[in-house]
């Protein structure tokens, strides 16, 4: 008859283990931030005219989103959105059609909840020879098809204002 294996040298690492991930606790939360936001819906038509071309930056977890960023002390969200544009993919012909709504969203910073409310406009690029270059946080920056930019597109806040700016451009009610 074979020996009994001993249990305690294979229990003891998976208890200890998950006595680790038991009494391992995020930091409790001291503080609740606002960080107001705004950026754009960046768009151009195509060459004939006949099909809407999105804007969008990968950023350093390769999500695919909108240039956005912090607006700042005197910065109305209207000005926040020209100069996060300009500053993140740099085109600086652009017209600020209209405003398409808000977006929130939260996240922890260590013992800090950041909760962010972003002003999303709906933003024209006037010259279809400017380049976007993208900043070196990113990971990418490119033109989609409206098509593509759906599919590509992270947040589902996001891609609801895409709809409505579509709706928008398409009805000329700018």
């Amino acid at each position: 008859m074979p020996e009994a294996l001993p249990t305690q040298n294979y229990k003891e690492p998976i208890h200890e283990k998950l006595r680790q991930v038991v009494l391992r606790k995020k930091p409790e939360i001291k503080e609740i931030v606002r960080e107001p936001t705004a950026g754009g819906i960046v768009f151009r038509m195509t060459a004939d005219n006949r099909d809407i071309e999105i804007l969008l930056i990968q950023d350093s977890k390769n999500r695919w989103t909108i240039p956005k960023g912090h607006i700042e002390p005197g910065e109305t969200a209207k000005q926040t959105a020209v100069r996060e544009i300009g500053e993140e993919s740099g085109l600086k012909n652009v017209d600020v059609l209209s405003w398409l709504g808000k977006i929130h969203f939260k996240y922890r910073r260590m013992e800090k909840l950041v909760l962010m409310t972003t002003q999303v406009y709906l933003v024209q690029s006037l010259d279809k020879n400017e380049r976007p270059t993208k900043e070196k946080w990113m990971n990418g920056i490119r033109w989609f098809s409206f098509a593509d930019a759906l599919d590509a597109i992270e947040y589902a806040d996001i891609e609801k204002l895409m709809l409505i700016a579509k709706k928008k451009i398409r009805s000329g009610d700018l």
